[in-house]
């Protein structure tokens, strides 16, 4: 069989490591065509010298002539600037784009890889979150696939394949974070090392952040709602502290299908990358015959006021979502340099909602005065 040739978007995050170790092991069914990174030039040189892409960006102009110089002797092309990742998503010699660009930058590149009519593995977030009325209508014109690469959404993907029936509610996991079973007195006083200690999952540290508020779960609300055509109230939030049950889906008899695996990464990538033939992988495998605790919970909201803005921007609509996520980039970034404390998070989000400008019917245009808009009342807001 023809080999797929993958570009990765963001190939020295947490995604995308992972994704080359997939292909590393299956380098019979993958070749990594493209690799792009934001600032780890260092990495994103090693990987070249391994993989052997057609091409490499480092988004950062400033550490082109480096990954230049690093690459002169081996038949890899370079480039840089944003720019350039919008281009090289639309080259014919890519199969599928592994999106995992964090944040909302990788936003433009996604809409021009669906335009391009490629397969998406879709690990960024935000772009369903900022946009996701407007990339799921154009997947559907541009007849581009969409396979989701986070753990709950790729959980609920693989429940709901071969069902005739719609969904009645989805059961959207949450591990609950670093701080879901500590007292709000200890938050008030969290440090950036407390928020970046993951019970679970070892993840950048901008989405560790996001886990830590549960900012991540109420995008992940979002991201549902336009993956799988359901209405907010049919998303139920339920955290699940071992991270085993990674999303479940209930219909319309009561019965409820769901995925389980021990918490990898490298499940989903594969499941999306390789759909709809599952890989054999090295991941720990469920015992049954030891004893599996499994909790289920609530997730306090008034701890966690970040669930209930994504609730209220995923109802109002527009730009809502658009705004909320461009005032957390700058809050986590805010917090992560210590400018601002944990609980600071949720207010900035809160104010810039209310002081942006509202667009009920956004085009992209629209989202990139948004995000421009956003971003600068929130740090105005910081100042």
């Amino acid at each position: 069989m023809k080999k797929k040739r993958v570009a990765i978007l963001g190939s020295t995050g947490s995604i995308g490591t992972q994704t080359l170790d997939i292909i590393r092991t299956h380098h019979d069914k993958f070749v990594a065509e493209i690799l792009v990174a934001n600032n780890n030039a260092e990495l994103l040189i090693r990987q070249a010298i391994e993989f052997q892409p057609n091409a490499v960006i480092i988004v950062n102009e400033q550490k082109y002539d480096f990954v230049c110089d690093a690459l002169s002797k081996y038949p890899v092309k370079v480039f840089t600037k944003p720019e350039s990742v919008e281009q090289i998503v639309c080259s014919e010699n890519i199969d599928i784009v592994l999106a995992a660009i964090v944040g909302y930058a990788g936003l433009k590149s996604v809409i021009s890889a669906i335009k391009s009519k490629k397969t998406i593995a879709l690990a960024n977030k935000e772009t369903l979150v900022v946009a996701g009325d407007l990339i799921m209508r154009l997947a559907e014109q541009y007849q581009s696939p969409i396979i989701p690469v986070d753990s709950e959404h790729s959980a609920i993907f693989q429940s709901i394949l071969g069902e005739p029936n719609a969904i009645e509610k989805i059961l959207l996991t949450a591990s609950g974070g670093p701080f879901f079973n500590i007292d709000d007195k200890c938050i008030e006083k969290a440090t950036k090392t407390d928020a970046l200690k993951h019970p679970r999952w070892t993840m950048g540290k901008k989405i560790t952040i996001d886990s830590a508020t549960m900012m991540n779960k109420g995008f992940e609300v979002i991201e549902a709602r336009w993956l799988f055509d359901v209405q907010p109230e049919q998303i139920q939030i339920v955290v699940h502290p071992q991270s085993i049950i990674h999303s479940m889906v209930q219909f319309a008899d009561g019965s409820i299908k769901a995925q389980l695996s021990e918490p990898d990464m490298r499940i989903s990538i594969a499941y999306a990358l390789n759909f709809p033939v599952r890989l054999s992988l090295n991941s720990k495998r469920l015992d049954f015959s030891k004893f599996l605790t499994m909790e289920f919970k609530n997730p306090d909201v008034q701890k966690f006021p970040c669930i209930t803005l994504a609730y209220e921007a995923l109802n109002k609509g527009g730009n809502a979502a658009c705004i909320m996520n461009a005032a957390n980039e700058i809050a986590v970034d805010a917090f992560l340099t210590d400018k601002i404390k944990f609980l600071q998070i949720a207010e900035i989000i809160e104010k810039t909602m209310t002081a942006t400008t509202f667009i009920k019917n956004p085009d992209i245009n629209d989202y990139i005065a948004t995000d421009t808009e956003a971003r600068k009342i929130a740090k105005e807001l910081i100042t």
